[in-house]
């Protein structure tokens, strides 16, 4: 490989090669392109060297169609654990598509925080095998729907599901913290997923519009049972005993 000045990231790799990130990922992941791994899961390539290997009649012969099975592909954990780090941003996989957005500001990051410990110092009575975490932890759903729930409850019966580095199954209590770049698809995309994996308790909180809603699934449906705004007390009655005064989130 050339000097590492001249080394540059999958993505400017992809955009210099008019390519998907997802190809340049699944070449590196076959050993089609060359390239360098610099500290944990951070991919780097020379153009020249890459242009190069891609060019020999090896390569060349199969990349017109590898590159036509690839715009369908729904990609899976296992091209999730291909991704490189990138500072300011998180990955998941939603029914098999990419998805990237900027880590959450402070105040997402503050709500975040203040809710953990009530559920925390609730479940610790209540569950004391039980366990609350937060992002950044993967969880796979299934093969196609890798995500990272702001925080989530796993409860004593399902210590099964919690494997050395995710956690491999639905939760029973899952909360995203809304953010703007984010809003629609934790509402959408990421309560059909959590309501087809089967997430008991699915909760949204809003930190700008001050605001929580509590679905839990009522014949394989979402409802809502429980929902507060701005300094109401809401009390889950799924949740014995646990009540939330939302002025203490904001």
């Amino acid at each position: 490989m050339s000097d590492n000045k001249e080394l540059i990231t999958a993505q400017v790799l992809a955009e210099a090669l008019n390519l998907s990130v997802e190809t340049i990922w699944r070449y590196t992941r076959e050993n089609k392109i060359p390239y360098i791994v610099l500290g944990s899961k951070n991919y780097r390539y020379n153009l020249a060297d890459v242009i190069r290997s891609l060019t020999e009649p090896r390569v060349q012969e199969k990349a017109a169609e590898y590159k036509e099975v690839e715009i369908n592909k729904k990609l899976t954990y296992q091209d999730y654990l291909l991704l490189p780090e990138e500072d300011g941003y998180r990955f998941e996989i939603l029914d098999g598509i990419l998805i990237k957005e900027p880590s959450p500001n402070v105040m997402h990051q503050r709500v975040s925080r203040k809710l953990q410990r009530i559920l925390e110092d609730y479940f610790w009575k209540v569950d004391p095998d039980g366990e609350v975490f937060d992002a950044p932890l993967d969880v796979t759903l299934h093969d196609i729907s890798v995500v990272q729930p702001d925080l989530f409850y796993v409860s004593g019966d399902q210590k099964l599901i919690v494997k050395e580095r995710r956690i491999d199954g639905p939760p029973t209590l899952i909360v995203e913290v809304l953010s703007p770049s984010s809003s629609r698809k934790d509402r959408l995309q990421k309560l059909k997923i959590y309501q087809e994996a089967q997430v008991q308790h699915y909760w949204l909180v809003n930190p700008q519009e001050k605001t929580l809603e509590c679905f839990s699934l009522q014949n394989g449906i979402y409802a809502l049972l429980a929902a507060g705004m701005d300094e109401e007390v809401v009390e889950h009655p799924g949740f014995t005993g646990l009540s939330i005064a939302l002025r203490d989130l904001w």
